[in-house]
C-alpha cells in the first residue's frame, strides 16, 4: 500500500490502484483504518440475566420437561403468564446446551437378522438362495455355450 500511495501522489489515486492491481476500497480503508470495533449493544427489549433465569427456571420445572417450548409457552397464556416468546425460549435453551429433544426417548436393542449358514448339502433350505453364506460368495451365473445355442435352431 505505500507503493501505491507514492504512485497516487505522482498520478492519481485510480491510476495508481489500477496500475498495481489494488482495490480503491482497500486503499482508502488502509488509509483511514477505524480504531475502535462496532460494539453489540443489547437491545432495551432483551431479558436481563435474572429474567432469563425465570424462565429458565419454568422450563426446567417437573411439570414442562418433557414438552416443547411451544407447548410450555401455550400452558403459560393459559394461565395468564406471559414470560417470552417461543424463540426466545429456543435461545434459551440454546445458549444452555439443553436444545435437544426433551421428551423421554425409548431405546430399542439393535434387531440382527438371522443367519443361516449350511456347512453341508441338505443342511439348510430357503426359499432364496442368494442369502445363504456359504463357500462361494454372491451369485453364479452360468453361461450358454454357442455350440448349445445353434444347435436347437
Amino acid at each position: 500500500m505505500n507503493i501505491t500511495q507514492s504512485l497516487a501522489h505522482e498520478v492519481g489515486i485510480r491510476p495508481a490502484c489500477n496500475a498495481l492491481d489494488v482495490s480503491r476500497a482497500g486503499f482508502y480503508r488502509w488509509q483511514h483504518p477505524k480504531d475502535k470495533e462496532p460494539l453489540n449493544h443489547l437491545s432495551p427489549l432483551a431479558l436481563s440475566p435474572e429474567e432469563r433465569n425465570d424462565v429458565l427456571d419454568i422450563l426446567h420445572e417437573e411439570r414442562f420437561i418433557d414438552r416443547a417450548s411451544r407447548e410450555i409457552y401455550a400452558g403459560l397464556l393459559d394461565e395468564k403468564n406471559y414470560l417470552c416468546s417461543v424463540r426466545t425460549m429456543y435461545r434459551i435453551l440454546e445458549k444452555e446446551g439443553e436444545l435437544k429433544e426433551r421428551r423421554r426417548q425409548v431405546s430399542r436393542p439393535q434387531y440382527a437378522k438371522p443367519e443361516i449358514l449350511a456347512k453341508a448339502p441338505n443342511e439348510a433350505w430357503s426359499w432364496d438362495i442368494t442369502k445363504l453364506k456359504g463357500s462361494v460368495s454372491g451369485p453364479t451365473i452360468t453361461s450358454m455355450s454357442s455350440s448349445t445355442s445353434t444347435a436347437a435352431m
